[in-house]
């Protein structure tokens, strides 16, 4: 994961105007998992940040990168219809067609086991276009 990716949650969680404390968590767990240093990520979240997909991503990568996003849109089970779209601009630049998110709003929830996680990711492969 990129710093980048971390920008993306972290415009994600401000679309609706306030980044609540479960977010924030979220994104520095996400930060954290992937050896992001706290002290990396909390300058981030005082402003908005240009949104740059990284190139070359692979498959996997591409999914972890909307399913993460996708689970800190529900982390606080409210959507809102700024964030839905977000996303779904985030998904198309990642090669995904926008009708990918129906299946990840219906399906991603916060406690996911792997199996779950993989057969979603199977699930969501079809909506690639490139």
């Amino acid at each position: 994961m990129q710093l980048q990716q971390i920008k993306s949650l972290i415009n994600l969680a401000r679309v609706d105007g306030e980044i609540v404390e479960r977010e924030r968590s979220y994104i520095l767990n996400i930060g954290h998992a992937n050896k992001i240093k706290p002290g990396e990520i909390l300058p981030l979240f005082v402003s908005s940040h240009e949104e740059i997909v990284p190139a070359g991503l692979t498959n996997d990568q591409k999914f972890k990168y909307i399913f993460n996003l996708v689970q800190l849109m529900k982390i606080d089970e409210k959507m809102y219809r700024k964030e839905i779209k977000y996303c779904s601009h985030v998904a198309a630049k990642l090669g995904y067609n926008e009708q990918v998110m129906l299946d990840l709003m219906l399906h991603v929830s916060s406690t996911m086991g792997e199996a779950e996680v993989k057969a979603l990711e199977e699930l969501i492969r079809k909506y690639l276009t490139k």
